[in-house]
């Protein structure tokens, strides 16, 4: 629930942006940003619309339905009900009161679709009372990307821990191919989860698992209607991301690829080089920009990985964003690495992180990820579960 105390670093945020206010509304769980950062209960269904308004200095007003009077009874401020629709309104233009410029979970031309949770004709209805709306996405990412020193911990545990699993994996594979014993997708799949286990971590999803073709869909998921062996002479591509087990940790997310043989192949090398380079290529700028003091936006640096690998003549195979935001849920509402999906014009912040993750997919052959994370610390860029790879790890070397 939210207390005082957080109301009053929300009220600290706005007046530093130079805001009026922060107007939270949501229908029937429209907004699970603002459930989030309100630190509402997602369990609660509501059916009736509501609003939260947080004056950049003052007392916070609140709008609730008739028959849902207790709907945010978890929020210090002023309650208004109403039951007809005209009452609503009165009853908002009354709230907002003298602000001319607010807060809205709002993308211009969704932009960024990940904030774009209010319709267009409450936004409308706001506007209509003369006050001007702006996106709230920097302000979302203050309390939905901004770590704590115990998360950055809980990140370094992971981070630690996924690593060690990466060798673990390397053993696995090569320990059933030499013995001859049965081996696929599901089965490497299943004993990450295990590993995941033993060492105190948890993942909403399982990793990817991806073998030769397999490796060539970004988002394959093993199954057993589509499940291949490992043997000799095959790619195999992992994509794995955990946490571990206390209450707000958050996550590391990473992808390596293997081969099942001695050497390399010179394709599955040359690819690998394109994509390592383009990774390699965002991190420096990443790092050299953020370290001299520079503004740095998700945009930019997704620019810096797609220019690389253009220029190794892969672009149209490049699929993706270069990265996403990373918190307590794998994929955050923080700034993405992002100039395809999206054009991410959202600052990339101190304690913040977020993954670098460059592909290139060559449909029905393999493809091939390379992915890390990056913490953002108040003076340095810095590159988790170290050492990060190299090279295509021969696994029968």
């Amino acid at each position: 629930m939210a207390n005082e105390g957080h109301i009053a670093s929300i009220q600290e945020a706005l007046q530093q942006d130079k805001l009026d206010g922060w107007l939270f509304y949501s229908f029937r769980g429209s907004d699970p940003i603002a459930e989030n950062i309100l630190r509402l209960d997602h369990a609660k269904f509501t059916t009736r619309r509501w609003f939260y308004f947080v004056p950049a200095r003052g007392t916070p007003g609140k709008i609730v339905h008739a028959i849902e009077t207790g709907a945010l009874d978890s929020l210090p401020g002023d309650k208004r009900v109403y039951l007809p629709w005209q009452q609503l309104h009165q009853h908002l233009r009354e709230t907002l009161g003298s602000a001319k410029k607010i807060a809205m979970q709002y993308s211009p031309l969704n932009t960024i679709p990940y904030i774009s949770r209010v319709d267009a004709g409450t936004i409308e209805l706001v506007r209509s009372y003369g006050i001007e709306v702006v996106s709230s996405a920097d302000l979302v990412q203050v309390f939905e990307a901004v770590w704590s020193d115990e998360q950055l911990e809980s990140h370094l545990y992971a981070a630690k821990h996924m690593r060690e699993i990466v060798d673990e994996i390397t053993k696995e594979v090569r320990r059933r191919v030499r013995d001859n014993a049965p081996i696929n997708e599901l089965e490497i799949q299943d004993f990450i989860l295990k590993q995941f286990d033993r060492r105190d971590l948890t993942a909403g999803h399982p990793p990817i698992v991806a073998i030769n073709a397999h490796s060539a869909d970004p988002h394959y998921a093993p199954n057993a209607g589509d499940n291949l062996p490992m043997k000799k002479g095959d790619f195999l591509l992992v994509d794995m991301w955990s946490k571990r087990r206390t209450p707000h940790a958050v996550y590391d997310d990473i992808t390596w690829t293997f081969f099942i043989g001695e050497t390399i192949p010179a394709e599955h090398q040359k690819i690998f080089n394109v994509v390592r380079d383009g990774r390699d290529a965002a991190i420096k700028a990443v790092q050299s920009r953020y370290s001299s003091g520079e503004v740095l936006y998700g945009w930019q640096i997704d620019e810096e990985a797609r220019r690389s690998i253009t220029k190794a003549g892969y672009g149209e195979y490049f699929l993706h964003r270069t990265g996403h935001s990373i918190h307590e849920e794998v994929h955050g509402n923080g700034a993405n690495i992002d100039n395809l999906e999206t054009q991410d014009n959202r600052r990339l912040m101190a304690r913040t992180c977020f993954s670098i993750e460059p592909g290139v997919y060559l449909k029905g052959t393999f493809g091939v990820r390379s992915e890390v994370d990056m913490y953002l610390s108040d003076k340095e860029a810095i590159v988790t579960g170290q050492p990060i790879q190299s090279e295509v790890i021969p696994i029968l070397k």
